[in-house]
């Protein structure tokens, strides 16, 4: 048996904690440059606003309802996962971190639901008193059915927070009532052939046999369905390693400064290869681009572009040799008094990091790079992002306007001025 622990509400969630005032007002939380809605407050969703709309097509809403809006404070959010996963991590042997809200925890050492359940509702109690971010938990026998599960323990104040699948009979009840394009591995494109074999539940994929699903879905069909049936087959190499990774950002305000330029792509550039050591890989390509916006571009003044592929002759994954290639994308092609409005860096041609083929010309100390570059990933994963690193040193007011976040709380866990101070 398994059980899925699933914040409700997470980032809305983490903005309360510290906010107990919002606790029954509509609140959502916006993505970057304050764009989208993605997180909301059950008041929120009971007003019909969906999920992903952009914040300005709600304004109305916002004064009509007095909707609180947040931008997006990932260095709380983050902190707070971790506090979770900690404390989840006591009480099984097992913990697979799934996203940032949720995890999967192996219940196969205890001796009974009714131990699973009593152990999911102190794990309940001990978070919302420890951290204060409500969570809800789904048992039974396959991760996919934890899934549809924990749905129902969220939706539903009869469970109190624990739902139990555990028998036949209440895995065909769940299914019968779950529509199927909410099954955990069911995408866009499979939706649409199920609807069109007339399959609109889990209940109906799961009581077809496994031809039809492997003709219609394929193989990861295949798993999801027999997982449906109460067999665990997904596991944690079901979820292959990336094969590309890439962070790039829309800025506020179009950006003319090279300087400014050259540390917002180092700093994406810091996130990409932080990502890449976390999973073991190295990449052998990089593309660097920043570009004006597409839809000022006219006859008069067409669209400008920074954009090269880097090929290394050493797969790395060392943020300095990634950063430094950067920078000279950058100033080779940078144009003066060019308004860039969006930039990124992706990775390609990634591969795994044991077995390296080093080219007979490379003349870096390759094992000192990885002794200093362990040493920062070290102090960073301490002290938070961007710590320390390869970032080209500019005062801080160069990087203001930036990003819109004119709405972000502070970060009341990760740095000393923000830490609330009581007055008896």
């Amino acid at each position: 048996m398994f059980a899925l622990c699933d914040c409700n509400n997470f980032f809305v969630s983490c903005e309360r904690v510290f906010r107990p005032d919002l606790r029954s007002r509509p609140v959502v939380v916006l993505s970057g440059n304050d764009g989208c809605v993605v997180s909301r407050s059950n008041e929120v969703k009971r007003l019909g606003i969906p999920m992903g709309v952009p914040f300005y097509q709600i304004k109305a809403e916002v004064e009509q309802y007095g909707i609180v809006a947040f931008s997006s404070n990932f260095a709380l959010y983050g902190d707070l996962s971790s506090r979770i996963m900690r404390m989840l991590s006591r009480y099984t042997p097992e913990l697979q971190q799934y996203s940032i809200d949720e995890a999967f925890l192996d219940l196969s050492h205890m001796p009974d639901t009714a131990s699973m359940v009593a152990l999911c509702r102190r794990l309940r109690s001990a978070i919302d008193r420890g951290i204060g971010v409500p969570v809800s938990f789904g048992i039974a026998p396959t991760k996919t059915l934890c899934k549809v599960a924990t749905d129902y323990a969220k939706h539903f104040a009869g469970y109190h927070g624990v739902c139990a699948m555990e028998t036949d009979a209440q895995r065909r009840k769940a299914l019968a009532d779950y529509p199927v394009e909410d099954v955990w591995g069911i995408g866009r494109r499979s939706v649409g052939k199920l609807q069109s074999a007339g399959i609109t539940t889990a209940l109906a994929l799961a009581e077809h046999s496994e031809a039809f699903v492997r003709n219609l879905l394929h193989q990861p069909g295949v798993l999801t369905w027999r997982e449906l049936n109460g067999e665990p087959c997904i596991t944690d190499t079901d979820h292959p390693e990336k094969q590309s990774i890439m962070c790039s950002r829309t800025f506020a305000h179009p950006v003319t400064d090279r300087t400014q330029l050259e540390q917002a792509l180092a700093a994406f550039c810091d996130n990409v290869a932080a990502k890449l050591r976390r999973q073991h890989s190295v990449c052998r390509q990089m593309i660097v681009f920043a570009h004006t916006s597409r839809f000022n571009a006219d006859a008069q003044q067409p669209m400008r572009t920074i954009r090269q592929t880097v090929t290394f002759a050493t797969p790395t994954a060392n943020t300095q040799e990634l950063t430094s290639a950067l920078l000279q994308v950058v100033r080779s092609q940078w144009q003066p008094d060019t308004p860039y409005k969006r930039a990124g860096v992706l990775l390609l041609a990634i591969e795994p990091d044991n077995g390296v083929q080093q080219s007979l010309f490379d003349t870096r100390n390759r094992e000192r790079d990885s002794r200093l570059q362990q040493v920062l990933d070290t102090i960073n994963n301490r002290h938070g992002r961007h710590t320390v690193g390869f970032t080209p040193n500019m005062p801080d007011e160069t990087t203001a306007g930036l990003y819109e976040a004119g709405k972000k709380s502070p970060a009341y866990t990760t740095r000393m001025q923000d830490v609330i101070t009581l007055k008896c």
